[in-house]
């Protein structure tokens, strides 16, 4: 025969006011440790993930009266270096569809490039693909890497992006296509290949 567990009402409302307390102590402590998390979804179906590849021309004009990068800093030594070791160049390059200046604009390549190594012409890159065209009219790819510029084909990361292509990652190609000795202005040829959501 079974027996029923007695347990006086006095011992079990101490039990069930404490495990009450304990729950919100953990609770009120958990919310303090995370106190700048405002809410959290759960996923209920994968969101498909897309793979897009972009094709442009970087235009770097540093001549003229209107040039679209300008050195902001530079060490000591820099022009003393072979390789302009220090310096730093700010930019707001336009991107283009074709290789020709004139060519329709599709974006702007917004941020810096400095000159990162001693021994051979490498830049640290970090800048943004801000684009103004069609669908992707506001969205953006972040790229930063080094770019061994005298290299025949440089690949860099692509690092983030916004719009429609939030949570970006891959990579990034650079060709030169053109460089005019006379002036430094260059074109390079981009291929991006991009996962986003």
């Amino acid at each position: 025969m079974a027996r029923l567990l007695c347990i006086p009402s006095a011992t079990l409302f101490f039990f069930l006011s404490f495990t009450a307390v304990l729950f919100a102590v953990a609770s009120a402590a958990e919310e303090e440790a995370h106190g700048f998390l405002q809410s959290e979804r759960a996923v209920k179906e994968p969101v498909r993930e897309k793979l897009s590849h972009l094709r442009f021309y970087w235009h770097d004009v540093i001549s003229g009266p209107s040039p679209s990068a300008v050195r902001v800093a530079e060490a000591a030594s820099s022009n003393a270096s072979a390789t302009a070791f220090g310096v730093v160049v700010m930019m707001d390059d336009p991107v283009t569809l074709g290789p020709e200046l004139t060519s329709r604009l599709v974006g702007r390549a917004q941020g810096f490039y400095a000159f990162a190594s001693k021994e051979e012409s490498a830049l640290l890159m970090a800048m943004n693909f801000a684009f103004v065209e069609g669908k992707y009219n506001g969205s953006t790819i972040a790229v930063l890497g080094r770019n061994a510029v005298f290299s025949g084909v440089r690949e860099m990361p692509v690092v983030g992006g916004s719009g429609l292509f939030r949570l970006a990652r891959g990579y990034a190609q650079a060709k030169t296509y053109s460089f005019d000795t006379n002036t430094g202005d260059t074109v390079v040829e981009y291929n991006l290949f991009v996962t986003h959501y």
